[in-house]
This record gives structure tokens, sequence and C-alpha cells, in this order.
């Protein structure tokens, strides 16, 4: 643990982002999971899953958690599957 007061407070902030940002990945990975098994089971609101994990992956590109080629990458992938 470090002495430095401010290096005490960073510590705690990135503990925090660390958090944050695991939350939120876990968030977009579910998403794009619920859609890829609807697709699969050729279920009728897979169009409605395709729109909200596209949504998904612009806000975490948004957000800095992905990389924006890794969002456009993946959200090309998705409609892959919708075709």
């Amino acid at each position: 643990m470090p002495q430095i007061k401010s290096a005490i407070k960073r510590v705690k902030t990135q503990d925090a982002a660390r958090k944050r940002n695991a939350a939120q990945m876990n968030k977009l990975r579910t998403t794009v999971k619920k859609f890829k098994d609807a697709q699969a089971a050729g279920a009728e609101d897979a169009s409605e899953l395709h729109v909200a994990a596209v949504r998904a992956l612009d806000k975490a590109a948004l957000k800095g958690l992905i990389h924006k080629n890794k969002a456009n990458r993946d959200k090309k992938r998705l409609a892959k599957l919708v075709k």
C-alpha cells in the first residue's frame, strides 16, 4: 500500500474504475451473447436483440472500453449472423 496521500487516492480511484469497467464489459458480453443465442434458436425477438447488441458495442467504444475498430468488427460479424 502506498504511503503518499495522492498515491493512496489513485489506488482507490483505479479500483473503482476497474470495477466499473468490468461490470460494463460483462453487460456488453451478456447482451451480445443473448443475441447470438436468440439468432441460433431462430427467436422472433432476434432483431430487437441485434439492435441492443449494436447499441451496447457503440456505447462501449464511446466510453473507451473497447477500441472503435473492434466495435465495428463485432457489429459486422453480428450483421452477418442476421443475414
